[in-house]
């Protein structure tokens, strides 16, 4: 990494393993051991990767309620010269976290961004459903309250393979909702992505919310939903 040629300092967006930490590229752990300072959404989760690879650099929290915050001292010291990596808990950051927020206010400053590409849940979620996947929607987290009902009733009409993440605590509540909303879908369900006790269950929303036992509720959940068959 040659320092010497950032002008006003770079933002990587540097993705992270969703589990198994061997699941990170050449380059990312390269940055990572060459900027100034890294940006975490939690920064003694990001630690457990940083000792894992030796990694020394600097840490600082960047999550959602300190965005607004943080972001001006990011944003002056990259135009001072330095480099910044944002890191979220795990994936690819911007994706359901707030590094959105600090790109958007880098682009307005014309500061360097790079985007270093790698794991994300999502994708690899939707290619073991055994559902579509030429064509899909990503809608991260539904609404907890405010607006969850119209979404709900968008998405009963939409065509292509749904994406949803959920946590453990909502899950029952969210596969309720979908089966009132959007009837009989079959769905999939990954928890554990890359990680030893990794689960896939498949099936209709019927069978998955008549059997809730059947599922282990812990970890980040990723919902793959059939699209609107009739439409």
């Amino acid at each position: 990494m040659d320092r010497a040629v950032m002008q006003k300092g770079t933002l990587y967006l540097v993705s992270t393993p969703i589990g198994n930490l061997k699941d990170i590229t050449y380059r990312a752990v390269e940055i990572l051991a060459s900027v100034d300072l890294i940006a975490a959404e939690d920064t003694r989760h990001a630690a457990i990767l940083l000792k894992h690879y030796n990694i020394s650099t600097s840490t600082t929290s960047y999550f959602d309620f300190n965005k607004e915050r943080k972001t001006p001292g990011l944003i002056e010291k990259l135009l001072n010269g330095g480099s910044i990596a944002v890191i979220s808990d795990a994936g690819t950051p911007g994706i359901s976290d707030p590094a959105f927020y600090i790109v958007r206010e880098a682009i307005r400053h014309d500061i360097a961004i790079e985007a270093i590409p790698g794991a994300t849940a999502f994708v690899p979620a939707l290619i073991i459903s055994g559902l579509p996947t030429d064509r899909f929607i990503f809608e991260g987290f539904l609404p907890p309250k405010k607006g969850r009902q119209s979404r709900l009733k968008a998405l009963s009409d939409e065509t292509r393979t749904i994406i949803l993440y959920e946590s453990p605590k909502k899950l029952m509540t969210t596969l309720y909702d979908l089966r009132q909303h959007l009837g009989n879908r079959r769905i999939s369900l990954a928890r554990e992505l890359t990680k030893k006790f990794e689960q896939i269950y498949r099936g209709t929303l019927e069978e998955i919310t008549d059997s809730p036992n059947v599922i282990k509720l812990k970890g980040e959940f990723v919902i793959i939903i059939e699209g609107n068959k009739e439409k």
